[in-house]
């Protein structure tokens, strides 16, 4: 079982339907709690309680299979009007290199776009991942609130392993008007 990256284990030798990704529902919420808190002892996700994902529901999304069973999610975390961060992300290892994560990635970036965030980070082992989805490598020392939540929840955090910060801008970034660009106006 390879627990240190959503995407990075083979696909199946049978084929399997691909999972739906969409917004949580109320029942989902133990499953949910269930599926991060796997992987919560290796520092691949913090812990989070039903009381945490019930509050967050509407900020998680989820991959289901044909039968309606969780097989992925992931989160957005707000600290600020202008600042989110991709959070939770877990994959069923069974289910793990059929794109689930990348898909889900997605689908957060685009709630957080329709939110109108300007800016998304996420701190993870799966480098390739992150930056085969969009996302740039930065250092986390661009969000010191991160680091004060760490602190908060969970003070080694920062001994697990070796995470990287990942970040990406969410607004078209307007190009700076140069003179070959200035026009008369009369």
């Amino acid at each position: 079982m390879n627990l240190l990256a959503a995407e990075s284990a083979p696909a199946p030798a049978r084929a399997a339907a691909p999972a739906e990704v969409g917004p949580a529902s109320d029942a989902d919420v133990a499953a949910i709690a269930a599926l991060n808190n796997r992987f919560a002892p290796h520092g691949l996700t913090l812990p989070r309680t039903h009381a945490f994902v019930a509050a967050h529901l509407a900020d998680y999304r989820v991959a289901r299979e044909r039968d309606g069973r969780i097989v992925g999610c992931a989160c957005l975390d707000e600290y600020s009007p202008s600042l989110v961060e991709l959070v939770s992300l877990a994959v069923e290892p069974r289910t793990q290199g059929r794109g689930i994560g990348r898909r889900l990635i997605a689908s957060v970036v685009d709630l957080a776009r329709r939110r109108g965030y300007p800016e998304i980070f996420a701190v993870s082992f799966s480098d390739a991942l992150f930056q085969s989805s969009g996302f740039e490598r930065t250092d986390v020392a661009r969000y010191p609130e991160k680091k004060l939540r760490y602190d908060r929840v969970a003070a080694d955090e920062w001994t697990i392993g070796r995470k990287h910060c990942f970040r990406m801008g969410l607004r078209e970034e307007a190009p700076a008007v140069g003179t070959s660009q200035l026009v008369a106006v009369r």
